[in-house]
This record gives structure tokens, sequence and C-alpha cells, in this order.
């Protein structure tokens, strides 16, 4: 029997916390937390935790701050589920180290397909048949889920790992914008998704380039894509 996944919730609203516990515990098992410190003290107790599904708006530490310190120790996904919109605060929560956005209100099925799809690449992308790719100053160990840059370790969010390793999977080829999002959020390229890409190839090069203002790597080609060469 498959093992169960793991989710903890972050939300300081208690209506919020126990909607969303009703709606996945059928599926998967549920932990909680009531703030930012919390989930991350949780997390540090929990590694073996797949997912979390994190409020942007909450007192004290808010989401934003809670997820850039996630990322200071654990890959696991961030669903961030917020009642903002606007593109700023998308691009706020993916430069976190998010991996998708929800805005409130939301349906049940859009809620379940997007963790669905984020917790089928975790843990395809944990599971890589053994193979080290050299590219430049970038070495990416496949088997082990691990990337070093001049031989010191490069820590990617699950979004970030699986964005380099598709285009070095089409190294030589233009990748465009779409094919990049369908292939990676498993969703279908819509108007504000190129601008998602856009901020995770971002990420992604400022983390593997030693200029990310002059990529040696991760190439943009005007107009088309995205390209390792």
């Amino acid at each position: 029997m498959a093992e169960v996944s793991r989710i903890l919730v972050v939300d300081d609203d208690p209506d919020i916390r126990e909607v969303l516990r009703l709606l996945l515990s059928e599926s998967y098992v549920v932990a909680e937390a009531p703030d930012g410190l919390a989930a991350i003290t949780y997390m540090k107790e929990n590694p073996d935790t797949d997912l979390v599904v994190l409020d942007v708006m909450m007192p004290g530490l808010d989401g934003i701050e809670t997820c850039t310190r996630l990322r200071e120790f654990s890959t696991a996904p961030v669903l961030f589920l917020t009642a903002k919109s606007a593109e700023r605060d998308r691009v706020s929560a993916y430069e976190s180290g998010g991996d998708d956005f929800l805005s409130k209100p939301f349906s049940q099925a859009e809620l379940m397909a997007k963790i669905s799809s984020l917790l089928r690449r975790y843990k395809q992308y944990r599971g890589k048949p053994a193979s080290v790719l050299t590219v430049e100053n970038l070495e990416v160990d496949f088997a082990a889920r691990s990337v070093k840059s001049n031989g010191k370790p490069v820590v990617l969010t699950d979004t970030e790992y699986a964005i380099l390793e598709y285009l070095l999977q089409k190294r030589g080829s233009i990748v465009t914008a779409a094919e990049l999002y369908e292939a990676v959020w498993g969703a279908k390229f819509l108007a504000g998704s190129g601008n998602t890409v856009m901020v995770h190839v971002l990420n992604v090069r400022r983390k593997i380039e030693e200029d990310p203002s002059k990529p040696k790597i991760l190439r943009t080609v005007w107009g088309r894509g995205y390209q390792i060469d």
C-alpha cells in the first residue's frame, strides 16, 4: 500500500484550519500550526513532511517570511493561500521559495488538484535514477537530488530543481515558457503563467550562475524561451 503523504496546514484562523483539515484528511495525514514560528518548529521536528499549505497574511511572522526561513532547511513544496491576488504579492510569494499560489476563496477541486500536482512532482524528483551531469561550474546529481556550484552545495526548492532538471533534459533546445510551465507545474498555461515561470527561472539563475546578470548556463532566448546549452 502506498505511503500516505503528510501535509502541514499553517493559518492563524482556526476555522480555516478546520476546513482545510476536513478537506484534506480523507486523503492525507494533516497537521496544523497556528503561526509561522510554530510551523518552523514543526518542520524541523518533522522533516518527512511532504507539503506545506501556508497562509500569507498572518500576524507576527507572515507567510512570506515563514517560507523564507523554511527554505533554509527544507525543500518540501509550499502552496500559498491568500486573499490577495495582486501580481506583486505572487512575485513575493515565489521569490520567498513558494511553489504555487491559490487565492481565497477557492474550490475544493482546485485545492486538491494543486496539492496532488505538487506532491506528484516532489516524489518524482526525489526518486530519480543515479546520474551526475556537469555543465560549466554546475554539477547535478539526480540520484541524490543535489546541486553544486564550484563544489559548493546549492539549495533549490522543489520547483526550482524541477525547472533545472527539465531544462537539462532538453539541453540544446529552446524551451518555451508554456512548455516549461505545463511540464513543471502540471497545469494549463494561462495568462500570468509566464510571469510565474520568469520569477522562478530568475531564482534558479541567481543560485547557479556566478554572475546572474551574465548567465553562462541558463540563458533566456528573447521572445522564444529558455535554454541550457
